[in-house]
């Protein structure tokens, strides 16, 4: 006898294997898997992480690693397990109009910078690093936000937060100039190929100045993290530590198949693929706390300064007990 568990995922490659189902069974347990993006929307619909962390909808939901820390810190009937699906560097992620006079992340300063909301997982990482590595606070800067906020917090005193008028996206204002700069999780192919002339990267090389950043951090930083109800986890103790297990043999899975330089639909797929290999080690979405370890508390960190929680949470509190010696 089996117990069907819902899980909802986004459709990456080292997610496949679910899709496939062939990815290794758990004990016990059916799982249900749900194709349920953000934006755009999944087979199964859109807006996981209010899904899960608002509306309890899924057993099991790659969510948010923000929205999860703050609903954490209210006491939200949640527990996790250390997998971290979904990775980005700021650097990919910062783009300015080029008729702002942005040259450098010091330029910033009084420019009107437009983000899904604060929350967001980007935001939170991209506000930290433009303050640690650059020297830009959140409180230089005009945030204008596209969105309401998965988790509802008040926003932070001496930061200075705007609205965009209703159906506005921040794509769209950069281009028109209605705002200088641009952080976003999932950028269109218009911003990142430079809308003919109007819109460039916030570094000369992002690539490079990534590469940079993760050899001073050791680390891919985290986005996303797989989320369980509590009762869930009551019921299936063995659950958390099955999960980084079944999601560590998808990846192996994926990595295996990407010997095929056809795999993707890039002519080059397979020779970035080993270029990136030479770069970050073979395995840049690594599981587990223990090598998750730093990354989790200086993000921790990043949360306390922007106020997205009023007090810091110890990492340990963020994850199932069972999973803490992994």
């Amino acid at each position: 006898m089996t117990r069907e568990l819902t899980f909802a995922i986004e459709a990456y490659d080292r997610h496949m294997p679910f899709y496939m189902g062939t990815a290794k069974p758990l004990p016990g347990i059916d799982l249900k898997v749900l194709d349920v993006g953000m934006v755009p929307p999944g087979r199964d619909g859109g807006n996981r992480h209010a899904r899960m962390l608002r509306g309890h909808e899924f057993d099991i939901a790659e969510v948010s690693f923000s929205s999860y820390v703050i609903a954490k810190s209210k006491g939200a009937p949640f527990t996790a397990t250390p997998v971290f699906p979904r990775r980005l560097f700021s650097q990919l992620h910062m783009f300015v109009n080029t008729s702002a006079g942005i040259r450098e992340p010091g330029d910033l300063a009084g420019k009107r910078v437009a983000i899904r909301t604060p929350q967001v997982t980007i935001s939170t990482l991209a506000k930290g690093d433009l303050k640690s590595e650059y020297g830009v606070r959140a409180e230089d800067v005009v945030w204008v936000v596209q969105n309401d906020e998965v988790i509802d917090i008040p926003a932070p005193p001496g930061v200075t937060i705007e609205r965009m008028p209703p159906g506005r996206r921040g794509e769209e204002m950069l281009l028109a100039g209605e705002v200088d700069a641009f952080i976003d999780p999932r950028p269109s192919e218009t911003i990142m190929s430079g809308a003919g002339g109007r819109v460039k990267y916030l570094f000369d090389d992002p690539q490079a100045e990534a590469l940079r950043y993760f050899k001073k951090r050791g680390c891919y930083p985290l986005m996303h993290v797989m989320a369980i109800k509590n009762d869930v986890a009551a019921e299936f103790p063995g659950l958390m530590r099955q999960l980084i297990d079944v999601w560590d043999a998808a990846k192996e899975t994926m990595r295996e198949i990407r010997v095929d330089f056809a795999w993707g639909l890039s002519p080059f797929e397979g020779r970035t693929y080993q270029n990136d290999l030479a770069n970050f080690g073979a395995d840049p979405y690594p599981s587990g706390l223990a090598i998750n370890r730093d990354n989790l508390e200086w993000f921790m960190d990043y949360h306390v300064d922007q106020l997205l929680i009023p007090k810091r949470l110890p990492v340990e509190d963020l994850f199932h007990p069972s999973v803490l010696d992994t």
